[in-house]
């Protein structure tokens, strides 16, 4: 790669699996000697991210920059834009690449001039939208928006084939390059959990709203408990954290279930014999990948990228959902946790064997300048 290559990435949320992505793929896109931005909200993020931005700070020599960005449509995205493209316009760009419903509107909407100077706009929706149902008013609303922005997108990279596929059903097929390029993680991450002594029989670690399915957790908790009672940790906090402690003390789960607000997924591990992924709706899930990493045993929903994630290991999903058949999974770990351990095992080595940092970071890379043909106009005419 040319030593001035220049990309740009945008987002919204410094937080979360796609704040997760965009780190790890900008530190290593910055190894392999590229000039690396970052370009994201002002007023969202935690410890845990600001730790981030600032190592990226550290290494990007393109910079971070904050923005004030509305999580919705607003009247300042106007603004937003346009200070994005003058941005991209002084770091003389090859690359500005979107991740996010709204971070890729921003880029698409910013790269609108800068691609008449040679700048490949790329967009990664990261799920988001493929997530609403296309019956709802939001869903006509932020598939209607995709569209207009079809034209302005030079190629798109799909964390997964079902993102992919679903994106092509509900906004239409790109008719610009495409490619699937999986989430990594990195080598010292692949380790075996270690337990603490008062360890619960569960853990859940994510975000506290309905779409991650923690109150379907919660009624299969409560169903199992005629039979074999069981303790869960939840590790998170959310939009309807309050909801599911109300539904917890409801259904007389208040002895069996904590709520411990945030904590590192590693943090997180060692408070739980088995992870619960209890999605009703998924892309590809970082925390499936940190669990498979630390060789934990899990009970998940078959959503999303989960199946192309779980590959040939003999692992059953569970419908999302289905209380009955979530219970039933739990009840099977309570009652012989063998071959969930086994089956860990063997995802560990499948996870290391297909989803690196390494790959992720060469794939998207090889996208820009062997689909796109980013950066080719810098180069003399003999190497071009």
């Amino acid at each position: 790669m040319s030593s001035n290559f220049r990309i740009l990435h945008c987002l919204r949320a410094p937080v979360g699996g796609l704040f997760r992505h965009v780190h790890d793929l900008a530190l290593g896109q910055a190894e392999l000697g590229a000039e690396v931005g970052i370009v994201c909200d002002s007023s969202t993020g935690n410890e845990a991210s600001d730790v981030a931005l600032s190592r990226l700070a550290d290494n990007c020599s393109l910079g971070v920059t904050r923005i004030a960005m509305s999580r919705t449509p607003h009247l300042s995205d106007w603004r937003v834009y346009r200070k994005i493209a003058k941005l991209g316009r002084t770091l003389n760009v090859d690359v500005l690449h979107g991740h996010g419903a709204k971070g890729g509107a921003y880029a698409r909407l910013a790269g609108r001039g800068l691609r008449k100077k040679n700048t490949k706009v790329v967009y990664t929706p990261h799920g988001g939208v493929v997530h609403y149902a296309p019956s709802s008013l939001s869903g006509k609303l932020y598939f209607a928006i995709e569209r207009k922005l079809a034209p302005l997108t030079d190629g798109f990279i799909f964390e997964s084939m079902f993102a992919g596929n679903r994106y092509a059903e509900l906004v239409g097929r790109p008719k610009c390059p495409a490619r699937v390029v999986y989430n990594g993680l990195q080598r010292h991450e692949f380790y075996e959990s270690l337990l603490a002594d008062d360890a619960a029989d569960f853990v859940f670690v994510g975000e506290l709203r309905k779409l991650k399915g923690v109150d379907v957790l919660l009624h299969a908790l409560a169903a199992l408990r005629k039979v074999s009672p069981a303790r869960a940790i939840i590790v998170g906090s959310g939009p309807d954290e309050k909801y599911f402690k109300r539904l917890s003390h409801k259904l007389g789960l208040g002895s069996q279930v904590t709520f411990s607000g945030p904590q590192p997924a590693r943090t997180a591990f060692v408070r739980g014999r088995c992870v619960v992924i209890p999605s009703r709706a998924e892309s590809l899930p970082y925390i499936l990948l940190e669990a498979a990493a630390a060789q934990m045993p899990i009970v998940a929903t078959n959503v999303g990228g989960i199946p192309e994630m779980i590959g040939d290991i003999p692992i059953a999903l569970v419908p999302p959902g289905d209380v009955d058949a979530l219970a039933a999974q739990l009840g099977g770990f309570m009652a012989d946790p063998r071959p969930y351990l086994r089956r860990a095992a063997e995802l560990q080595k499948h996870v290391a064997d297909v989803f690196s940092t390494e790959m992720m970071t060469r794939e998207v890379v090889d996208f820009y300048i062997s689909d796109l043909g980013a950066g080719l106009h810098k180069l003399p005419e003999d190497e071009a």
